[in-house]
């Protein structure tokens, strides 16, 4: 009787490459908490976990299309994660009640902030990679 080799199909592996992506993440965040504690680094943990990972995918020990489909999918799925911090403010109406307006505020001015500053970011470098290509 022989034994049937076992194939896996494309279909299989698409399945499975945003959960091990995913918890690939969560090994990186686990081991960046490792070296916080252990380093005493003044730094959160996700921050080391980010830099970690730039510095995986930059120097090429993990490339790119390892890591993008997870990526992508937490991106997809990330007002899901933000769901229990919104039915928390639930609790606080009183605080809204008195300083709504200055939550808000600072809310929609952080908002600009963020959006100005990505915005400037994403012309220098969409500049700089015309002059490059100009260059070549």
């Amino acid at each position: 009787m022989t034994v049937a080799s076992v194939r896996v199909t494309p279909a299989v592996v698409q399945r499975l490459q945003v959960p091990v992506q995913v918890l690939l993440y969560a090994a990186l965040f686990v081991f960046a908490e490792y070296l916080v504690d252990w380093l005493h680094l003044p730094l959160p943990a996700n921050l080391v976990g980010m830099v970690l990972m730039f510095s995986l995918i930059l120097c090429r020990i993990i490339p790119l299309r390892w890591v993008r489909a997870g990526s992508r999918w937490l991106l997809a799925e990330m007002l899901l994660f933000f769901v229990p911090a919104v039915v928390a403010v639930v609790n606080y109406a009183q605080l809204l009640l008195v300083d709504g307006w200055r939550i808000f505020a600072v809310i929609a001015l952080s908002t600009l902030m963020v959006l100005g500053s990505t915005a400037w970011v994403v012309d220098k470098v969409y500049r700089f990679e015309i002059r490059r290509q100009k260059h070549d």
